[in-house]
Formats: C-alpha cells, structure tokens, sequence
C-alpha cells in the first residue's frame, strides 16, 4: 500500500514537471528544497534516471540563474519568470540553509563542482551577511535598497547597466557579458541586468578557446571588482530576529556541507549555532524560546522550533559522535511530546498546550518552503526510534504518515518530506555503528558518501546506546550494518561496509 502511494503521487507530478527549465509549474518559480531532496533520494534508490536528470537540470538551472546571487553568493526567495532569472531579492535564512543541505547532498551524489560552488559562496555569503557574533543567524536582508537618487527600489543593491559594467570590467566586458548574458537574455528593466549564466563552464572554455585556469581567474576577478563596487551602495536592510526554527535550518546547512566537503570552519561554525541555541534559546525545563534579539529571548517555542532543533542536532550527533546532540535531541523530542502531541489526532499541535488554553488546535502537516513541522517530528521519531530502540516512537511515526495518506495522493510536492519518510518504509533503511579508536575518522568517510538510507552511530570506547552496546574491541575498529537490528558481518573497511548497503 505505502508503495503503491508513492508511485500514484510521483504520477501527479511530472506533467508540471519543467525539464528544460527546471522546477515544477510555471511562474514565480519557488526553488523548494524539500521537493528535490526527496526526488533525487527516490531517482536514486529507485534507479530512475529521468528524475535524477530533473532534479540535476533544476539545481543547475537555479545556479545559472539570478536567483542565485552570481557575485556574492546565497539565494533569493523566488523567481518572479519561469528561467530563474529576475528574483525577488529578499534573500531568507530559511531558503538559504535548506539549499546548502541540497546542495551538499547532490555534489556527494554527482561530483559536480558547480553544486560545490553554490554550496562554498552560499557559506561565504550567511557569515558575512547574516551571522551575529553571538553565533546565532540572522532572519533575511530585504529585497529593497535606496539608489543612488534616495529612492527605495527593488534590487538596486544587486543589478547593474551595461555602461557600468562596461566601466568597471574594461578589457574584459565582453567575455563577461558572454558568460553572464548582458544581451536580451540577461536584461531586465529600466537599463538593468541581472547576471544570469546558460552553459557550463567546459563549454564556455571551448566556446572562447580559453583555459579552465584562465577562465577561473578572470570569475575570481569579475567577482572581486563588482563585489567592491557593491560594497559603495546602499545596503538592503537587515532583519536581524534570530529565529530558533530557521537557525536550526542553517546549522543543518552547515552540518551537511561539513559532512561532505570537510571544511573544519563548517563543523566550528556549526557547534557554534548549537552552543548559541543550548545556551540563549533553551530554558530550565526542556523548552524553546522562539525569537532571540537585542540580547534577549521571547516568545514561547513553536513546534517547529523543537522539530527543526531536533533534526539538526541528530545531523550534528552523526558527523561529531558526541552523544551530548543525540540526547539533546531526545530531551526536545520527549518535551515536544509532552507539550505537542495530541492523542486524537495522533499529530503535534503547532503550538504549545502548556502556555495556553487554545481554541483552535492548529496542526500543520503540509509541507511547503519549510516542510511541515509534524512531517519532520515524524522522521526525527524513525531515526530516534532506532538510535534508543523505541517502539513507541517507531509507532507514532508510523500513525503520523498513516494519518496523512489520504492527502498524499492528491498533491505530493505538498508531501514530499513524508514521502521522504515512506522511503525508509519501502526500501531497506540502514543502522551504521561505528566502533572504535577510528570511529570518527571512518565516520567522516562514509558520510561524504550520498547515502540517504541510513543513520550513523558511533563511539570510540565502551558505550551503552543500544547500536553499540557490547561491540567495542580494544586495538580494533568495526564497521556493523544493520537493518531492523540484524547485522552483517563487521567489517574494518569503510569501503567495504558502503558496498553492503549499496548492494
């Protein structure tokens, strides 16, 4: 039946499916990154080569387009035409940290180093743009900026005139204006362009008979001499909330690039936001605050506060092996259980039943540019359930995606986080323990793997938790696959243990 399910709610779909483009439907084109993180898991389990190349031409589409800020990095919030081309340019912490992790995952599956790109100037862009010294992230910069005349205008911070351009590149305007179409492709309104990109750089080379060297070169230049003329204009404004739910997201961002490029900032900044979230937004008694500005923490935590904390912490246990994030993220859940969950309807209300007598219970389980709050409890409860052997969480996120079935068949890209979940249902889902002095090293080398039907738990000595009781062996390290508690053979080759899961 589950199977069943998800084939009728793929089948919704494709029609609306853009696969010269990229994305789903027509204008404004909205990059919902949910929506692609289940299809390029699904094309990949199920060996669906078509919706790999959709989800491939998406992502790359998004990267060429201005939608993705070609000269200092990050994603806006939408695309206003059907190519990814003139944004919205309000750039959103939410939509950003949901991108890296995207990202991330597709350069593990594809090697491409344009994905890498977006994944490292994305980066570049939130610590320079939206990062306190706290260690907590900033909302979003806004989308408008005053020009040169006062006047607040939509994108003025970020596009150019060809005459500018032509100013401040010199020698190199036309080779520019090649690479990012400062011709009718590229114009947008009032003399200004939006840089937007339509071939890779391996043809473009060939297309110019220039070097890959030389071609990197002169981008690192184009993008140094723009970004210090931008620096002379007036600046979007800032919204500077720091919003636990959304910082969550971009902690998740930073642990999955850590996870697969291994760059030791990424881990730092992470722990960082991890620290800053214990230390500013939790409260004695197991709760969240939502909000934090001006040095103070307010508003009663929301359900996607406790769900999005709680999927970042378990990333975090899984790349750190420190047990301190996996029980953290119990804590969260068992309070969000206590708080949240409503017998009846075997779903997590969106608000707290302890800090108000609600009329109306609100359940929020579509998912939508932030998948649903109940659909990510629902996957933190799978992997909480076999990291402590916890059937009673196993059940209710079993009752939750039963709850949501009717639905699902009706509009998948709404579902698509459950239908994610469904996945670990239909094909085999995979305990990875790790045991040993080279825990952490053999680790770090299984998770550069795209590898999305699994969890990881590990321990460089003796340890309790249920997947590694009783499996450390002095002098030795071991790698145990398992699926449902029944383990292969262990292993000392992390290569080796890759290919039984692969297998």
């Amino acid at each position: 039946m589950i199977r069943l399910l998800l084939i009728v709610s793929l089948k919704t779909g494709p029609r609306h499916f853009d696969t010269n483009k990229g994305g789903i439907g027509n204008a404004p084109k909205f990059m919902m990154p949910n929506n692609y993180q289940f299809l390029m898991r699904y094309g990949y389990q199920y060996d669906n080569l078509p919706v790999l190349e959709f989800v491939k031409t998406t992502l790359t589409k998004m990267a060429y387009g201005g939608v993705y800020d070609q000269i200092g990095g990050g994603f806006s919030r939408y695309s206003v035409d059907d190519k990814w081309h003139v944004p919205h340019f309000e750039k959103m912490l939410y939509d950003n940290g949901q991108l890296v992790s995207l990202y991330s995952d597709a350069y593990a599956l594809t090697n491409n180093d344009l994905y890498k790109q977006v994944v490292v100037e994305t980066l570049e862009f939130i610590a320079l743009e939206l990062t306190d010294h706290s260690g907590g992230f900033y909302s979003s910069l806004d989308a408008d900026s005053l020009t040169e005349t006062e006047a607040l205008e939509e994108g003025a911070f970020y596009v150019r005139t060809k005459d500018a351009l032509q100013t401040h590149l010199a020698e190199d305007f036309e080779l520019f204006s090649d690479y990012y179409n400062i011709n009718g492709y590229g114009y947008w309104e009032h003399k200004n362009y939006v840089l937007i990109r339509k071939e890779s750089d391996d043809h473009f080379i060939l297309e110019h008979s220039i070097s890959m060297a030389s071609l990197q070169e002169k981008k690192h230049r184009w993008k140094t001499v723009l970004l210090n003329e931008r620096e002379k204009r007036a600046r979007p404004r800032l919204d500077d909330k720091i919003l636990t739910s959304w910082n969550a997201l971009m902690l998740k961002g930073y642990i999955d690039a850590y996870r697969v490029l291994g760059n030791d900032t990424y881990l730092k900044t992470a722990l960082k936001n991890a620290h800053f979230i214990i230390n500013n937004q939790l409260k004695e008694d197991g709760s969240l605050f939502h909000n934090y500005k001006n040095g103070t923490a307010s508003i009663p935590g929301f359900l996607e506060d406790y769900a999005t904390t709680t999927e970042a912490f378990i990333s975090l246990y899984e790349v750190t092996l420190d047990q301190q994030w996996l029980k953290s993220a119990k804590a969260l859940t068992d309070y969000a259980f206590d708080a949240f969950y409503n017998e009846s309807s075997q779903l997590f209300q969106f608000t707290s039943k302890k800090e108000q007598a609600l009329v109306v219970k609100t359940f929020e389980y579509r998912d939508n540019v932030i998948p649903a709050s109940n659909s990510i409890m629902a996957k933190n409860l799978f992997k909480l359930a076999l990291y402590f052997d916890n059937q009673y969480y196993y059940k209710t996120a079993t009752a939750m995606l039963h709850n949501v079935k009717p639905e699902m068949s009706k509009y998948g890209s709404a579902f698509s986080n459950w239908l994610d979940l469904m996945l670990n249902y239909t094909k085999p889902f995979y305990e990875v323990a790790i045991v040993g002095e080279q825990a952490i090293d053999k680790a770090s080398v299984l998770n550069t793997h795209y590898i999305p039907n699994k969890i990881v738990a590990g321990s460089t000595t003796e340890n309790e938790l249920p997947l590694l009781k009783n499996r450390f062996s002095e002098g030795e390290t071991f790698l145990y696959v398992c699926e449902n508690n029944a383990c292969k053979l262990p292993t000392t080759s992390t290569i080796e243990a890759i290919n039984l899961i692969k297998r």
